[in-house]
């Protein structure tokens, strides 16, 4: 909301112009600039984006500086600890937690969807072996709407829920059916009697030659990574996904394009990244020597897993995955594993260290869902799969919402152009 009381001075050229500041319901406010470029001719610079608000949304709210992230006004602590997955994405799409009737209908409908078309299978024949899973993964959630063409008309709010519906039921099977490609075994078919995180585990590792019992440990953690990954704000893959959107462009494509953005080692790679940098260390009595070459600006050796570019503070979510960790290793019979003992050292020292306290490198998110991921069995190139089929349903909420927002437009940043001015052309047989 605009704050009319409270206005920001720009004087650009001798004239002044007044900009409106709005407020969000919490939060830091923002200074409205949309008319800047209309009343004074120049544009704002921000690379990244670091200090522009691209749209208005109730979805998701960060306070890095105190830890805080809330879903739908929901802190996150309580939704992972106290509800599950499907219960945070009825939440992040829709607004509000279910009561128990639309709960039992919102599982019904996602666990009815989780089947593929059957045809969409010999996709992936055409694929390498060795193909990346995200690179199967963009390609097949794009492909959906070549065989889900039902529900891509997005001025239909039905047509929209069913395809979002889609989504994220589908995930779960496309993602399992990559992993089951890249290592050679028969695909698994959904389990409708299993819940999401059960058949998603089951569809993963079970074979067809023997029966597989989900243990109910290991899916708790596995629902509490999806439910801690599902949505962060308007992040790199998430403003994607917008500005996919803003064209028109169909849910699916918008979907795969916030997938390819996922892809980048800056973004979704992170826990692979955290994961190698334990495993290269290697055992707790070498963690001096790397934290040496960490403090070394010349060595340009870097402590994944820790600080975030959001959070100034512990990431709450991290917090949450310290615990779970601790339950997979000693539902699996893993309590003495020297991973572990590496991961608790680093976080002790990056916790007392006051070269990491000044710095605020605290444990993030990624620090141990990496863990985690090894000891259920994932390889480190299915990692970032896993973090796409969890944000899946906070990128289609988002696009929900900014396609329902009447002031939306295409979306069309500018620039700052510092390359030839204007000048003429010259026949080849005329240059020297």
């Amino acid at each position: 909301m605009t704050d009319a009381t409270k206005t920001a001075q720009i004087t650009i050229g001798g004239k002044t112009q007044d900009l409106p500041i709005m407020k969000g319901t919490i939060g830091p406010e923002v200074v409205d600039i949309a008319k800047l470029y209309g009343e004074s001719k120049v544009f704002t610079f921000d690379p990244g984006f670091n200090s522009t608000a691209s749209c208005k949304s109730a979805i998701t709210y960060i306070d890095g500086d105190q830890g805080i992230l809330l879903y739908r006004g929901y802190p996150i602590e309580q939704l992972a600890t106290e509800g599950d997955f499907l219960e945070s994405c009825y939440l992040l799409y829709y607004g509000e937690l279910p009561t128990p009737v639309q709960r039992k209908k919102f599982v019904h409908d996602i666990t009815h969807h989780t089947m593929i078309h059957e045809q969409m299978v010999l996709f992936f024949r055409g694929f390498r072996r060795d193909a990346h899973p995200m690179a199967v993964m963009v390609a097949m959630v794009g492909a959906l709407s070549a065989f889900y063409h039902d529900s891509t008309d997005i001025s239909d709010p039905r047509q929209r829920e069913i395809a979002s519906h889609r989504m994220i039921a589908k995930l779960p099977t496309i993602a399992a059916m990559t992993y089951k490609y890249h290592i050679g075994q028969p695909f698994v078919y959904p389990q409708n009697h299993l819940s999401y995180a059960e058949n998603f585990l089951h569809m993963c590792f079970a074979v067809p030659c023997e029966e597989y019992k989900v243990n109910p440990i290991l899916a708790k953690a596995m629902d509490r990574i999806f439910t801690l990954h599902a949505d962060h704000e308007q992040n790199a893959s998430t403003s994607t996904v917008r500005l996919a959107g803003s064209s028109g462009a169909n849910p699916f494509a918008c979907i795969a394009a916030g997938i390819a953005c996922l892809w980048g080692p800056a973004h979704g790679g992170a826990n692979e990244a955290a994961l190698k940098m334990l495993e290269e260390i290697g055992t707790v009595d070498k963690i001096p020597a790397f934290i040496e070459k960490v403090k070394d600006k010349s060595s340009n050796v870097r402590l994944m897993g820790f600080g975030h570019r959001v959070y100034k503070n512990y990431d709450p979510r991290a917090k949450i995955l310290q615990a779970s960790a601790h339950e997979v290793f000693e539902a699996l019979g893993k309590q003495d594993d020297p991973l572990l003992d590496v991961a608790r050292e680093l976080e002790r020292i990056a916790l007392s260290d006051p070269y990491f306290i000044d710095r605020k490198l605290y444990p993030n998110v990624d620090f141990y869902s990496g863990i985690i991921l090894r000891a259920l069995g994932f390889p480190t190139s299915m990692f970032t799969v896993l973090f796409a089929l969890a944000r899946t349903v906070g990128w289609i909420s988002q696009w929900k919402e900014m396609i329902e927002d009447p002031s939306q437009r295409i979306g069309r940043p500018r620039q700052l152009y510092i390359g030839p001015t204007q000048r003429d052309y010259v026949p080849i047989g005329k240059r020297s």
